[in-house]
């Protein structure tokens, strides 16, 4: 299917639809049964949307470079036009951003370690698709690998703890369940394996551990280690005997607060519908979550492997839960501003003033975790996603995302661009977007912003990659890197593309700029908070997960922020 020559907003029925799925209240997700995203907005005042109630507007140019203009009502700021540029920043109803961990399942569709690193770079359980990196600690390096279906823990030494876990150090509530088994019965002493929580690290952490005993009998053990001390939690539960080596044991572990509820079964068999253990414990109060293994010391028949299938978070809260609250609201003009306010440029602004619909942190966050998909009824896009939570793209054999996914693909359509250019549709990209065609699809597809099938230099079209962007893109340069230190952006405002050198290591061409997302504003904590689709989070994300998505501080984004420009 050939698209239009270029985007276009989308269709009254979509933006109904994205109103509609929109939550009534300004509850922000705080518990497992909570959203995992959402865009909340408080009741609001009919009166609010009268136009009348903006009485008269009177405009100001504010100093500094660029030029902008302020436009008030009664003392009040109604709207921030930039001179070069098309965004608008709005003053409406206070709306609440926010967003919490989703929900992802390992099943270790990857090779790894890639023998053809060096030693340094080998990566021996990769990253988990939307759990961000694993890491293995002890004894060896060469204990752990994944090959498609499994990931493997080598016990080829006894009394010495291995353990696997993902890199999310922010996790409190969490519903998660492990699948595994080991290869051997145990010869003079067991072997376990544990679904760890709360881990701190080695000598700190909460464990549901099941042990294999040489008898073939399976007992499970609710535990915590402090500072090496081990605590039980409960007494053991033994689950069955005379069971035989190659059986799938699954472990799931339901937290919240200091509640913490564990069962154990054969996969091969349904899940038990009671809880076997039902404890309270507050020792940790976040934590990661991962696996552990262990061969007793007197075990005799080493090496044993244990084999995990599957590693799944159906639902996770983190303790520093990312939300960001403003009455900001940006909107795009037909056309960049040129410094001069009229009678057709007011009567813009008074209709935005008094509009419900969508604008573009709106659409931005219809790709979150969670959001509800939503179809167009409008051709040339009849019957496709136009709206809802999007991955970053399809993985490599050693468990790393392509980029590539641009918005026409995340639509599963193929796009003639403005030049006559066509790309096809990729069904191995549908409901993707990389960093780049997100942007696009915010601005393009939905802001009807213009964009070009490449690199693009007339500076009238969106470019495809963000290292061309950072010249190219239409609008107006805010704020860029004098080389050395990042940007100060002052006048950064909702809504503004944000690049950066964030030396990501896996792009296929050097460049100065690899990485691009949408202001989105303050979070609770102040801090400057923006949205971009990221490898490690799979998809579109306002959160932290594998390097925190602001400005301010020492992380990645905050160090390497290179760029600031307004569309």
């Amino acid at each position: 299917m050939t698209a239009a020559a270029s985007p276009r907003a989308a269709a009254p029925a979509s933006a109904s639809a994205l109103a509609a799925a929109q939550p009534a209240a300004v509850a922000v997700p705080a518990s497992l049964t909570s959203p995992r995203s959402s865009v909340t907005l408080g009741p609001l005042d009919p009166a609010y949307y009268t136009q009348v109630s903006l009485g008269r507007l009177t405009t100001s140019v504010l100093p500094g470079t660029p030029e902008r203009m302020e436009v008030t009502s009664g003392g009040k700021r109604v709207a921030l036009l930039t001179k070069g540029a098309r965004t608008v920043v709005l003053t409406g109803p206070q709306r609440t951003f926010a967003e919490n961990k989703q929900p992802f399942a390992d099943d270790f569709q990857r090779t790894l370690p890639d023998l053809a690193l060096p030693v340094a770079d080998r990566k021996y359980w990769g990253t988990s698709p939307g759990g961000g990196s694993w890491s293995t600690l002890g004894p060896a390096d060469s204990d752990y690998s994944v090959v498609p279906g499994s990931a493997t823990i080598a016990l080829t030494t006894d009394y010495a703890s291995r353990h696997a876990s993902l890199r999310d150090d922010e996790i409190t509530d969490v519903d998660v369940r492990s699948v595994a088994k080991f290869d051997k019965v145990p010869a003079g002493q067991a072997c376990s394996y544990a679904l760890s929580f709360g881990y701190q690290d080695t000598h700190n952490n909460y464990r549901a551990r099941l042990s294999f005993l040489t008898s073939g009998a399976v007992e499970l053990r609710v535990e915590k280690e402090v500072a090496d001390a081990v605590t039980q939690l409960t007494t053991a539960v033994t689950l069955a005997s005379a069971v035989p080596a190659g059986t799938n044991w699954t472990i799931r572990v339901r937290r919240e607060g200091a509640r913490i509820r564990v069962k154990a079964w054969r996969t091969d068999s349904a899940e038990p519908a009671a809880w076997a253990v039902d404890v309270t414990d507050s020792t940790f109060a976040k934590g990661r979550v991962g696996l552990r293994a262990l061969a007793n010391q007197g075990c005799t028949n080493l090496p044993v492997k244990l084999v995990v299938s599957s590693f799944e978070v159906t639902e996770g809260t983190w303790q520093q839960q990312p939300t960001v609250t403003h009455d900001s609201w940006v909107r795009v003009l037909p056309a960049p501003f040129d410094g001069t306010w009229n009678s057709a440029l007011e009567q813009t602004v008074r209709g935005w003033a008094g509009s419900p619909t969508p604008d573009v942190l709106a659409f931005a966050a219809m790709f979150l975790a969670g959001a509800p998909a939503v179809t167009s009824d409008a051709s040339p896009v009849a019957g496709k996603q136009v709206l809802g939570a999007a991955g970053y793209g399809y993985l490599d054999p050693q468990g790393f995302r392509y980029e590539g996914a641009d918005f026409h693909e995340y639509m599963n359509l193929g796009w003639t661009f403005p030049d006559g250019t066509y790309t096809g549709p990729s069904s191995k990209q549908v409901g993707n977007l990389d960093c780049s065609g997100y942007t696009r699809m915010v601005y393009g597809y939905h802001m009807g912003i213009p964009v070009a099938a490449g690199e693009d230099t007339s500076k009238t079209r969106i470019p495809r990659k963000s290292r061309h962007m950072v010249d190219y893109a239409p609008g107006v340069r805010i704020d860029q890197t004098d080389g050395t230190n990042p940007p100060a952006a002052q006048q950064l405002q909702p809504g503004d593309l944000v690049l950066f050198n964030a030396d990501s290591g896996d792009d296929t061409v050097t460049a100065t700029v690899d990485h691009v997302g949408i202001y989105l504003g303050p979070d609770s904590a102040g801090k400057r908070r923006f949205l971009s689709s990221r490898k490690t989070g799979n998809g579109p994300t306002m959160s932290d997960l594998g390097g925190a998505s602001l400005l301010d501080g020492t992380g990645t984004y905050a160090k390497k922020l290179h760029t600031v420009h307004r569309i």
